[in-house]
C-alpha cells in the first residue's frame, strides 16, 4: 500500500458522495459518483490512477466482496474514472497530490428495508414521500441503496431528485424532495432557516402532563458517539408538547410485548438538534416505544426491522418559496409491522 496509514485515513474520510454542486459523472442507477482526493503528500507524487483507486477501494469499511481488480478494470474500460474537467483516466494515468478523481462506488450488500416508501404528493417541482423506519434519507456509511433518495430515484426515474431536509433513519414520516436542480436551494433554505412548521407523533408510556407545554434544554452530541446528552447551559433545543392522548396498546403489544398504558404524544420542535425529540421524551420520563438508543443502547448487530421506533413526522407546513402559497402536507402515524 502506498503512503502512510495516517495519510490514507485522511483520504478515506473525504466526503464519499459529491451531493452538491458540479460533478463530471451523471447519476447512475440512483447513485451519485464518488469523489476522492489524492492526499497532499510527497508519498503520493505521481501515483497511478490504478494504484490510487485500488488503495481507496481496499480501504473501504463497507466494501462489496466483488469489487476486485476485474471490477476496477471495467470502470476504466467504460470511461467511468475521470477528473473534475471530465478527462478520462487510464489505469497508468499519473496523478498529482490534490487531484480529485471521480468514479462509481459498488455498494456493499445491504439488508432490504421491509417497508414501502410511498409518495404523498407530487407536482412539477417537488415530491413529498412517507418514509418508513430503518430507511436513511441519503446514502451514508453502510446505508447506500436502502435509502429514501436512491429508492425514489430508481422508482420514479428522476435522477435530480434530492431531499430538502432529513429525517433520522429510525424516524418515519414526511420527507420533501425537489425534482430540479434550479429550485433545490429555495426549499433547502426554507428548512435551514426553520421556516417550516413540523409536527411529529410519538408513541410512549402514558404520563400526565399539563399541555400544552414547552421543553427547553441544551443538547450536545459528540461525533462517533451514539447517544446525545442534555447538559447545563443556554438552551439550544426547544420542543412543544401539544397534546397527550391515551391509546389502545394492543396492536403495539403484538410487536413489542406487554406494555404499560400507552399514549400518543403530539410534538412540535422549534429547533433541529440531533435526536432532539427522542432526548426530550426520555428526559420527561417517557422514552419513545421501540427506541434502541434511549435509554438503553442496543447493539447494532441486534437490530430487528420488525420492531420499529414509533416516531413519525406527520405534518409539514410552510409558505411555498416559489408560489407564495401556504402549504400543508399530512400523513398518518402508521403501525409498521412486517
Amino acid at each position: 500500500m502506498t503512503g502512510s496509514n495516517r495519510e490514507f485515513k485522511s483520504m478515506r474520510n473525504t466526503v464519499p458522495h459529491n451531493r452538491k454542486g458540479y460533478t463530471p459523472l451523471p447519476i447512475k442507477n440512483g447513485l451519485n459518483a464518488t469523489r476522492v482526493r489524492v492526499p497532499e503528500s510527497h508519498t503520493y507524487s505521481n501515483i497511478t490512477a490504478w494504484d490510487f483507486l485500488t488503495e481507496v477501494i481496499t480501504g473501504q469499511r463497507h466494501r462489496h466482496p466483488d469489487d476486485n481488480d476485474m471490477a476496477l478494470q471495467q470502470r476504466f474500460d467504460d470511461g467511468e474514472v475521470v477528473l473534475r474537467n471530465r478527462t478520462t483516466l487510464r489505469p497508468e494515468s499519473q496523478l498529482k497530490p490534490g487531484t480529485d478523481v471521480y468514479f462509481y462506488r459498488i455498494p456493499a450488500p445491504e439488508k432490504p428495508v421491509p417497508y414501502d416508501i410511498t409518495i404523498v404528493y407530487e407536482d412539477d417541482n417537488i415530491l413529498v414521500a412517507d418514509k418508513p423506519p430503518f430507511m436513511a434519507t441519503m446514502p451514508r456509511a453502510r446505508h447506500i441503496v436502502q435509502t429514501a433518495t436512491v429508492q425514489l430515484r430508481r422508482t420514479t426515474g428522476i435522477d435530480d431528485l434530492s431531499p430538502a431536509h432529513r429525517l433520522d433513519r429510525l424516524t418515519s414520516g414526511l420527507l420533501l424532495f425537489t425534482k430540479k436542480r434550479g429550485i433545490r436551494g429555495a426549499y433547502q433554505t426554507l428548512f435551514a432557516n426553520r421556516e417550516v412548521s413540523k409536527t411529529y407523533t410519538a408513541i410512549a408510556p402514558y404520563k400526565e402532563f399539563e399541555t400544552p407545554l414547552t421543553w427547553h434544554s441544551r443538547m450536545e452530541k459528540t461525533p462517533g458517539e451514539i447517544q446525545g446528552r442534555i447538559v447545563e447551559g443556554e438552551p439550544n433545543a426547544i420542543t412543544d408538547l401539544v397534546t397527550v392522548e391515551k391509546i389502545d396498546g394492543t396492536p403495539y403489544e403484538a410487536i413489542h410485548g406487554q406494555q404499560p398504558q400507552l399514549a400518543k404524544y403530539i410534538l412540535k420542535p422549534h429547533t433541529g438538534k440531533t435526536h432532539q425529540l427522542r432526548l426530550h421524551m426520555w428526559q420527561a420520563g417517557v422514552p419513545i416505544l421501540g427506541d434502541p438508543v434511549y435509554p438503553t443502547i442496543f447493539p447494532e448487530e441486534a437490530e430487528d426491522m420488525g420492531i420499529p421506533m414509533h416516531l413519525t413526522a406527520t405534518e409539514l407546513s410552510f409558505k411555498d418559496p416559489l408560489t407564495g402559497k401556504n402549504t400543508l402536507f399530512t400523513c398518518d402515524s402508521q403501525l409498521f409491522n412486517n
